[in-house]
Parts: structure tokens; C-alpha cells; sequence
């Protein structure tokens, strides 16, 4: 069974950083392109950022780019993303997701978390 655990959200000061990490199990994880996903209240879920299976390639939305950075460490089965100048707008729910592929860009994922919250208050 698979499963995607995040963790690190919490409240956070405008101008703050935080570390999300998302622990999967039940997968073979170097075989999958990693994802961070948003959904803030009354919004769609929005695409953050992702990672290829050896961590080499990056792809970002556009808005965050420069603030946030995902990484990964294969031996750990462990996805990160370091948020930085968190802005009172980054508020949202944020969840990890695993996708059996070859690409970061226009991917479907296959797996997903349940999320945690990240709060940026002002």
C-alpha cells in the first residue's frame, strides 16, 4: 500500500520560511517523479513544483520560482520543499504527490498525501 505523508506545515510569520517533507512508503520511490501541490481555501488545487527520479531536475510554477525549492533524497524515500519569504498568499493546504513517469512537466500523479497546512500570517 502506498502512502505519502507530509509534514512541517504549521503557522509562520510573513517573510518566514518553513520545510515541508513528504515520506513515502510502499513504492519503489527513485522510480517516481515527486510533486507539490496547493489548495488554498475557495481555490484549486495549484501546481508548486517537481522533481525527476534522480532529484537532477526541477520544474516550478512560475509565481514561485525563486522562492520556493523542492529537493529530494532517494535513500531517505523523502521529498522536501524549502519555502522562503513565505507571503500571507501561501496560505494554503499543501500536499505531495508520486507519479510512475519520466517527465516533470504535464504530469498525472498517480499517488497522493493528505496534506498539510502552511498558515503565513501578516
Amino acid at each position: 500500500q502506498v502512502q505519502l505523508v507530509e509534514s512541517g506545515g504549521g503557522l509562520v510569520q510573513a517573510g518566514g520560511s518553513l520545510r515541508l517533507a513528504c515520506v513515502a512508503s510502499g513504492l519503489t520511490y527513485s522510480t517516481y517523479v515527486m510533486g507539490w501541490f496547493r489548495q488554498a481555501p475557495g481555490k484549486e488545487r495549484e501546481f508548486v513544483a517537481s522533481i525527476s527520479r534522480s532529484g537532477y531536475t526541477t520544474h516550478y510554477a512560475d509565481s514561485l520560482r525563486g522562492r520556493f525549492t523542492m529537493s529530494r533524497d532517494n535513500a531517505k524515500n523523502t521529498a522536501y520543499l524549502q519555502m522562503n519569504r513565505l507571503k500571507v498568499e501561501d496560505t494554503a493546504v499543501y500536499y505531495c504527490a508520486a507519479a510512475l513517469t519520466t517527465s516533470v512537466v504535464n504530469v498525472v500523479y498517480d499517488y497522493w498525501g493528505q496534506g498539510t497546512q502552511v498558515t503565513v500570517s501578516s
